[in-house]
């Protein structure tokens, strides 16, 4: 057979098994990548764009499309995860869901090979990655799925105990995990789907052997310490937030009959609270810091401008979500959402999420190190080479990465202002228009320069 007419087929059943791709499938390079064997199944909701876009019109106006580029990645591991068994080593990694809250489903998160797998599911080693890097990591972990009644853990049996374990562990595990039937993608045709691997419903578990992290091992076998001090006392000991939210998520902490699990996105998020929360109070007790400083960030197309003020404790985080990014797909305006706090602190949930304490954590370890106190705002654009949402994880350390470096220090507020402005695209105006501690301190600043005079 000619290498003509090899290729006319593959074209041609590229375009059979994916029709909302056919127009893609022209190249022959783009077909033999896809390698499809069989129709991939698609999910679209009620008013998606990506139907009638099909990846090439870009109406969603980002930069790539992320539909195309989760496509590439999964069937690129496909045949490695058509199988009832998968054997591998987890880095450790665990998910709990949340739809049906309380009945969820929990699972271990496994690649279809054995090796040093760690950094597919430690956070704190993804800043640089490219978008493709982070795609490819999550994609290669199959999660098992095992109902489970969150408020009922004891009733899970060995398979949830066995999740504990893994989830707590020091290093990689070798996991056989057995489903019940090969694991499966459906592709939402949505670009705000979140980033997550293959999935099925597992029958079994059987992990090789482990050793447990030592200091979490201490507090997930004593009973009358209390999960928040639990995951306190081990951050300050050193132990990674990556580590804290996975124990913390499969109710590794807590008293002795209260211990519950905790779905995987609200865990994360409450870990970040509760230590920037208390490291807020120390804070609280140290001077001031004595110039206004500039703190700068910019990876997967989000900028970020960190100012710390010499005030008191206050705290504000913005963002700027440009036409064509995730949250802000459908308009011709940027969207602007903040939340702020004062010296004593939130009493509601932040409305703009998890980003909100991501940071918070972050500035607030900068600040802890140094032994000073500051009034925090952290400002973020995020253009549309931000093309699917990787988790606020990149908030964190977005942030973590601008603190590290040497900041640009100020007198003036005014000097701040004019960086500011020569930073961003989007006027200064709608920012200080849009923020509470911002606006404050301008007003402070001129009745503090009318009494000088």
């Amino acid at each position: 057979m000619s290498k003509y007419i090899q290729e006319d087929r593959i074209i041609r059943k590229l375009k059979k098994k994916i029709p909302w791709t056919s127009h893609l499938t022209e190249s022959v390079r783009v077909g033999l990548d896809l390698n499809v064997t069989e129709e991939l199944k698609t999910i679209t909701p009620k008013g998606s764009l990506c139907t009638t876009c099909k990846g090439t019109r870009m109406l969603c106006r980002k930069a790539r499309c992320p539909i195309i580029t989760r496509i590439y990645t999964y069937l690129r591991i496909k045949s490695k995860v058509e199988n009832i068994q998968i054997d591998g080593s987890s880095p450790p990694g665990v998910f709990v869901g949340r739809i049906g809250y309380p009945y969820i489903y929990a699972g271990p998160l496994v690649p279809p090979f054995y090796g040093n797998t760690s950094h597919f599911d430690r956070s704190e080693e993804w800043f640089g990655k490219t978008i493709d890097e982070i795609v490819d990591f999550r994609f290669k972990l199959v999660r098992g799925k095992y109902r489970v009644n969150v408020n009922e853990p004891e009733k899970a049996g060995r398979i949830l105990e066995d999740m504990r374990f893994l989830a707590m562990a020091d290093r990689t595990v070798d996991v056989e995990l057995s489903l019940k039937k090969k694991p499966n993608y459906h592709f939402v045709l949505d670009d705000n789907v979140q980033l997550i691997g293959p999935s099925a419903p597992m029958k079994d578990i059987k992990i090789g052997n482990f050793k447990l992290e030592p200091r979490i091992e201490k507090a997930h076998y004593d009973y009358d310490l209390k999960a928040a001090d639990a995951v306190l006392k081990l951050y300050k000991s050193g132990v990674l937030v990556s580590k804290l939210q996975k124990a913390l998520s499969v109710g590794a902490f807590g008293i002795k009959g209260q211990r519950r699990l905790v779905p995987t996105r609200w865990s994360i998020t409450a870990t970040d609270s509760m230590i920037s929360q208390s490291l807020m109070e120390t804070i609280k007790t140290f001077p001031l810091i004595n110039k206004f400083r500039i703190y700068e960030s910019n990876y997967l197309d989000n900028r970020f401008e960190v100012l710390m003020i010499p005030d008191s404790w206050k705290y504000e985080a913005m963002e700027a979500w440009y036409p064509g990014t995730i949250w802000n797909s459908n308009s011709s305006k940027i969207f602007l959402i903040g939340d702020w706090e004062s010296y004593s602190g939130r009493t509601k949930y932040a409305g703009m999420g998890g980003c909100y304490y991501a940071a918070r954590l972050a500035v607030n370890e900068k600040l802890i190190k140094e032994r000073r106190q500051a009034t925090v705002i952290v400002l973020r654009e995020a253009h549309k080479g931000y093309i699917m949402p990787v988790g606020v994880w990149q908030v964190r350390e977005n942030v973590r990465n601008a603190l590290r470096g040497d900041p640009f220090k100020y007198d003036k507020m005014e000097d701040v202002l004019k960086h500011l402005s020569a930073k961003f695209e989007i006027q200064l105006k709608s920012w200080i228009e849009n923020s509470k501690i911002l606006k404050d301190t301008l007003v402070q600043t001129k009745l503090s320069n009318y009494f000088k005079s």
